[in-house]
């Protein structure tokens, strides 16, 4: 059963639709609560011209319900100075793996984002807006070459289990379709 407040983790691979999935999510929970509101946390930063493209086809995507958050590294903070009222979806963590990975400072960032779950989940009440956190899933395909690509696998996937033991909710999106994982 769908659990409408707390955390709601969503993977999938490259085009695999988790994105849309979560946005979808945080409109239905809108849309039940009108008195909430909406915020996209974005972790992209435009590096190229490909990536301002998807940024620019993401934000085409929202409507003016929504209020956009940008932070790269310093997710937990962001994520609590986002509105009480709000629903917040952060797209993507993997992204802010990434980030956090080139700047040094991926233990301590994924040790506050954990304590921040947790904190989350000690302060939830039925009436608290979700967290959807959208995420890539790379560590099903095969083992890559490089140090560095090893170690943003193997980041990758434990912050994926550190994140699904406390979410309330796990998706896996293949193919633009939900399948239920808790």
């Amino acid at each position: 059963m769908y659990n409408n407040t707390g955390v709601h983790l969503i993977l999938g691979g490259a085009r695999s639709g988790k994105s849309r999935l979560g946005q979808q999510r945080a409109e239905q929970w809108l849309h039940r609560n009108k008195a909430g509101g909406l915020t996209y946390l974005a972790t992209a930063t435009a590096g190229d011209n490909e990536m301002s493209t998807r940024i620019a086809r993401h934000r085409e995507d929202r409507d003016h319900r929504w209020r956009t958050t940008e932070e790269s590294i310093a997710l937990a903070g962001a994520l609590v100075a986002a509105p009480e009222s709000h629903c917040v979806l952060v797209d993507c963590l993997t992204l802010w793996l990434s980030n956090c990975l080139h700047q040094g400072v991926w233990e301590r960032e994924r040790e506050e984002l954990l304590r921040c779950i947790d904190q989350r989940h000690t302060n939830c009440k039925s009436d608290t807006p979700p967290w959807v956190l959208v995420s890539n899933e790379v560590g099903s395909g095969i083992v890559p070459l490089g140090q560095l690509s090893r170690e943003f696998v193997d980041a990758a996937g434990w912050i994926h289990q550190a994140l699904a033991e406390r979410a309330d909710n796990v998706t896996l999106a293949i193919a633009g379709l939900p399948l239920t994982v808790k």
